[in-house]
Formats: structure tokens, sequence, C-alpha cells
């Protein structure tokens, strides 16, 4: 698996934003079947910031329905990443 298929995209949500103030945690979508260590060498190399923790959790799709039509949303894993003591944030999620 590349590192930009294991990293989807960053999350920017009310909840993030407020795990972003401390400066240390990112939260991103990932793919469903990474593991924490590819998540860690995706978040390193393409960031170039070190890693101390990762959390993981998987989100479950949503029951959907179009009038009489039920679907469902599929599931997808998002990753709580926290950065080292003195890593810097990157620039592209400063200014979100």
């Amino acid at each position: 698996m590349r590192l930009t298929d294991v990293i989807r995209r960053p999350l920017i949500t009310e909840k993030t934003s407020i795990l972003r103030e401390d400066g240390r945690t990112i939260v991103f979508q990932v793919a469903p079947h990474a593991n924490k260590t590819q998540i860690k060498r995706a978040v390193e190399q393409l960031l170039g910031t070190k890693v101390e923790s990762i959390r993981t959790n998987i989100a479950h799709g949503k029951i959907k329905r179009q009038g009489r039509y039920a679907g469902r949303r599929s599931d997808w894993k998002k990753a709580y990443v926290k950065l080292r003591e003195g890593q810097k944030m990157p620039e592209f999620l400063e200014g979100a």
C-alpha cells in the first residue's frame, strides 16, 4: 500500500478543531485496512513530523433512506495522530 493510499484526508470538524488547539493532535480519515505502523510511517514521511502515538477508530456507516428504499453508507476508519513534543503542526491545518 502506497503512503498516499494510507491517508485519505484530514478531518476538519468542531471536535477535531478542539483537539488541534493543543498543537499536537491531528485527525485523518485513513484506509480501512491500514494498521498503526503504516499510518505512522505515512504521517512521518508525508508531513515531515515525528509521531508519538496513534489511536484508531472505525466509524460505522449510517443507514440512509430514499423513499421506500434503504441503503447503507460504507464504514470508514479514522486515526487520531499525536505528534511528539516540540513538533510543528503542518501548515495546511493551521489556517483551517
